[in-house]
């Protein structure tokens, strides 16, 4: 905790210490760090009676053991206020029509973080391959089981308060499981992932999965590099055609 003192005569004048202002010291923002925490967002969904039943929610990314739903392993409430009263982060309804949801999240008030906000595509239905129907039968549908559509994203923390690093520190996030156990959340970005969700068991985000993207994203850029260095070969050789034919014409 530091002090800071002054005062002013009623000219306007400083006239020495007479009263004392304190800046707690927790209050005091940390320069130069930023801290993140892993979340994922989504919703599962099952057939419920004539319509769906589906959970829409925020949760830690780490499953726990022996749980059948996705991710959920830690208790964010240390650093997430909720409007819905307590943890779990979520929501459960039902209804038959998919639409897009704005997730908001607010903090407790000790962090001085603004809330943040991101959308969710409600998914009810089975996800659908190449040739596959979008809203499959009945039959099909409940023979799939549990639709999921979950998205792993991070909220980082610029310089935060003292008080919130703590809070922070002493909360650190379950690791992600080494390999994978289980099937593979599905993607668009990557469709192969497909194949997973035709999968009975509930999926589950693992380190082997970052590995994964990690070299996913390493080939993508090899390819990138790959085409640039074709389409430059053929840039080059596009110029050389045309100086033989300027020559031929007699172009300067």
């Amino acid at each position: 905790m530091s002090e800071f003192s002054f005062a002013v005569d009623r000219k306007g004048k400083s006239r020495g210490p007479t009263c004392t202002l304190f800046v707690m010291a927790d209050r005091v923002r940390v320069r130069g760090l930023s801290i993140f925490r892993p979340i994922i967002y989504g919703n599962t969904a099952v057939r419920h009676e004539h319509t769906h039943r589906w959970t829409v929610a925020v949760r830690s990314v780490a499953s726990a053991a022996g749980s059948d739903m996705v991710g959920g392993a830690d208790d964010l409430s240390y650093f997430i206020k909720r409007f819905v009263d307590k943890p779990p982060f979520e929501v459960t309804e039902t209804g038959w029509g998919e639409f897009d949801i704005l997730i908001r999240i607010t903090y407790i008030a000790d962090s001085g973080e603004k809330a943040a906000s991101v959308y969710h595509h409600l998914k009810l239905h089975p996800w659908a391959g190449p040739g596959e129907p979008e809203i499959p039968t009945m039959d099909v549908a409940i023979k799939a089981g549990p639709v999921h559509s979950w998205q792993y994203d991070e909220i980082v923390f610029n310089e935060p308060f003292n008080s919130f690093l703590n809070t922070l520190t002493a909360h650190p996030p379950t690791p992600l499981q080494k390999t994978k156990r289980k099937p593979v959340p599905f993607h668009i970005a990557y469709p192969q992932s497909l194949e997973d969700t035709k999968l009975v068991e509930t999926p589950e985000f693992s380190q082997e999965m970052e590995k994964e993207e990690a070299d996913r994203l390493e080939q993508a850029k090899k390819k990138i590099v790959a085409e640039q260095e074709r389409l430059r070969n053929i840039l080059i050789e596009r110029e050389k055609e045309l100086q033989e034919l300027q020559k031929l014409v007699g172009d300067p």
